[in-house]
Parts: C-alpha cells; sequence; structure tokens
C-alpha cells in the first residue's frame, strides 16, 4: 500500500491548515482538500491536474501548494 501524502514542512503545532505538500503518483487523482484532511468544511473538493502542470499545482481555494515528488 503507498504512503499517504505528506506535508513538506513538520514544524511544531502544524496541522491540517499548512499550505505546502509533497505527494506522489500513487496519491492520484489529487484533490484539495486531500481525503484524508478531517476538513469537511473548508472549501469544496477541487481535483488538481499536477501531473499537466508540470509537477506542482496550487488550490484555487485555498492556495494549498501540492508538488509531485516521483
Amino acid at each position: 500500500m503507498a504512503e499517504p501524502a505528506r506535508p513538506a514542512s513538520t514544524s511544531p503545532g502544524a496541522d491540517a491548515t499548512r499550505s505546502h505538500y509533497d505527494v506522489r503518483r500513487a496519491d492520484l487523482p489529487l484533490s484539495c482538500p486531500l481525503p484524508s484532511m478531517a476538513v469537511w468544511n473548508e472549501h469544496p473538493r477541487v481535483y488538481l491536474s499536477i501531473v499537466e502542470d508540470g509537477g506542482r499545482s496550487k488550490c484555487p481555494y485555498c492556495g494549498t501548494t501540492y508538488v509531485l515528488v516521483d
């Protein structure tokens, strides 16, 4: 089983409001918020075309950046 998407930062006190995540191809299709996030009321789920975007996508709702690392 593939590892879930991981936050790029592990700063103290960080939570689901982080603004940068590293993702792997196993995590595709990519959506924000990620399925593992318990933030059902943040914004509508939006699917991001990270592969077509050159390996980096930004959520149009919250500005979270996702980077494809493999």
